[in-house]
Order: C-alpha cells, then sequence, then structure tokens
C-alpha cells in the first residue's frame, strides 16, 4: 500500500537506487526544499498564470529538463518517488538554472487530487512501471480512476501523453482509453503512434530499450 495513503496501490516501485554521491546529496539537501510541493500545495509558481504541464514518473528527468528549457514560458509540475531519479534532476536544474520546474516525490495520483480542475494544459505519463505479472495489473497507473482524474485535471483540448515499450501495456492502455471514451486519439495513421512526436525528448531509457530490442510507441490523446 501507498504509505501517503493506505486505500492507495502503489504505481511505482522502489524509492531508493545506490547511494548518492556527495553532489547530489548536498542538491537534495539545499534545493530539493526550495522546489518541492508539500500538501496541500500552495503557491507553487512565481507567475501561477501561465500554463501548467505534469510529468509523472520523470525518472533521471532528461524529458522534463529540455520541455522546461525549451519552454521559459510553461510551469511543469515532475512527480518521482526515486530519489536517485530526483537527485539527478537536481543538478540538471542547477546546471541549467531553470525556475520554471517543481517537485513532488511522492505518488502522483495524491497531489493531482489536489489541483484545480482544468488546470493542466499536458500530463506525460512516460515509461510508467508496467508490472507485466497479471497479479500486479491493478497497480499500473493507467486505470478508469487515474483516467477519470486525469481528465478532470486537464484543460479542455488538453494533452495527455503517454509512451510505453511494452506490447501487453500498450493494449492495457488503449483498451483503456478507447473504453473510457472521453479522449481523443490523435493517430491517423500507424506512423503516429510508432514515430516519436515532433517535440519528443528522448531519454536514456528510451534508448536503452530500443538497443534490447523494445520499441516505443508514442499515444497522444485530447480531452473533449
Amino acid at each position: 500500500m501507498n504509505s501517503e495513503n493506505p486505500t492507495l496501490l502503489r504505481s511505482y516501485g522502489r524509492r531508493h537506487g545506490r547511494k548518492l554521491r556527495a553532489g547530489q546529496a548536498a542538491l537534495v539537501e539545499t534545493l530539493l526544499p526550495q522546489l518541492l510541493i508539500t500538501l496541500p500545495p500552495e503557491n507553487m509558481f512565481a507567475d501561477p498564470s501561465l500554463p501548467v504541464w505534469f510529468e509523472i514518473g520523470f525518472g533521471a528527468g532528461e524529458h522534463l529538463v529540455e520541455q522546461a528549457r525549451q519552454n521559459p514560458g510553461i510551469n511543469f509540475i515532475g512527480c518521482e518517488p526515486y530519489v536517485n531519479g530526483m537527485a539527478s534532476l537536481l543538478a540538471a536544474i542547477e546546471r541549467d538554472a531553470l525556475k520554471n520546474i517543481r517537485l513532488y516525490g511522492g505518488d502522483a495520483r495524491l497531489l493531482l487530487s489536489e489541483l484545480a480542475d482544468n488546470s493542466l494544459e499536458r500530463i506525460f505519463v512516460l515509461f510508467p512501471d508496467p508490472w507485466p505479472k497479471a497479479r500486479h495489473h491493478k497497480k499500473r497507473i493507467i486505470s478508469r480512476n487515474s483516467l477519470e482524474l486525469f481528465y478532470r485535471k486537464l484543460t479542455m483540448g488538453g494533452l495527455l501523453r503517454i509512451a510505453t515499450d511494452h506490447e501487453d501495456y500498450c493494449i492495457w492502455i488503449l483498451e483503456n482509453l478507447l473504453a473510457f471514451r472521453k479522449f481523443e486519439w490523435r493517430a491517423k495513421t500507424q506512423d503516429d503512434w510508432n514515430n516519436p512526436p515532433q517535440d519528443w525528448v528522448a531519454t536514456r531509457y528510451q534508448a536503452k530499450a530500443e538497443a534490447e530490442g523494445r520499441r516505443a510507441v508514442f499515444l497522444d490523446w485530447i480531452k473533449y
């Protein structure tokens, strides 16, 4: 169970990996408290009038950092319970002097539940844990309940982007979203989901998956 909410099944695995390097540990102690969102969220951004994009499970943060760098007029929220991933992202934020990212270290659904409806322009769910064993499927982040939550928080016309390199999870995602019937799938041809979107940011995880023969798919859905 999720220690923050005992009724919510965790959709992620471990929180800690190898020991942080000294510089990473220092950033966790000094920079992270300046960027960390607590519940209930208040005064998250210097300019709250800007659109907000929300990434669930940002891994090492490559996609989040590059999107924030390319889009200084967007406020970004990144959620990642894995401490080592958080530390990697903090190093990139400091390096690029990014001011438009705020972070949450718990289950993204808890933070989403606290945000205003129709407040997010984009939600990214990129390469989530596929929980491949059938008995673990209930832990998958894509579910009827999470889709209801995503739908409420997105603005009309807002984008839900999901990427996965796991064939069974891809089928699961498509079945759930098509049954949900409140998002329109952008894909018109097979190339539209076999090829990354124009603004896609490749990551080390994606490169590793493709090197091991796992092909990524890119699923863009619009709230209507």
